[in-house]
């Protein structure tokens, strides 16, 4: 199986909302409760470009996973970090597709300066918090019971990482 990880595109659209939405369906990892339209998910889609990257995962011609990284806060003062999604289809959970795209999503983080991502994570998804330690992720605190979704309050987990300790 040959992966490339590569800026997702328009095209790719389709593909994303079908991962996207299966973690709507069956997944705490995402607090939405309805699945998306391909309309809504062309919206979400034009935020990212040259300050914030969205990388695809490609298996054998099919994107089976992406990555991006959006603005944390509206707040000038946040201009430096960024929060982290990452999603895989889940016939190709445990191929390290995951850890290939937020490797090539930390380096484009650098590139363009951040100082800091912050990576969201439902309480108990141990595999996600497995994942963002592997690559220096650090707790920061929980948000406790902030998300209602199949029938439970959900806790969120914050992780970030900081690049450098300067300015």
């Amino acid at each position: 199986m040959q992966t490339v990880i590569r800026y997702a595109t328009e095209e790719d659209l389709p593909a994303l909302l079908d991962i996207y939405n299966y973690a709507v369906i069956h997944l705490p990892a995402t607090f939405d409760l309805e699945p998306q339209t391909l309309e809504q998910r062309v919206v979400w889609f034009r935020q990212f470009g040259e300050r914030y990257p969205l990388l695809a995962a490609e298996c054998d011609g099919t994107v089976v996973g992406y990555c991006g990284l959006t603005s944390f806060r509206a707040k000038p003062a946040y201009d430096r970090t960024a929060e982290l999604s990452v999603y895989i289809d889940e016939r190709y959970h445990g191929k390290g597709i995951a850890t290939r795209l937020l490797q090539a999503i930390i380096d484009e983080a650098r590139q363009r300066q951040f100082h800091v991502i912050v990576a969201c994570i439902t309480g108990g998804n141990e595999a996600s918090v497995k994942l963002h330690e592997k690559f220096g992720f650090e707790f920061a605190g929980t948000f406790k019971k902030v998300g209602y979704k199949f029938d439970a309050w959900q806790d969120v987990w914050f992780y970030q990482l900081t690049f450098g300790s300067g300015a």
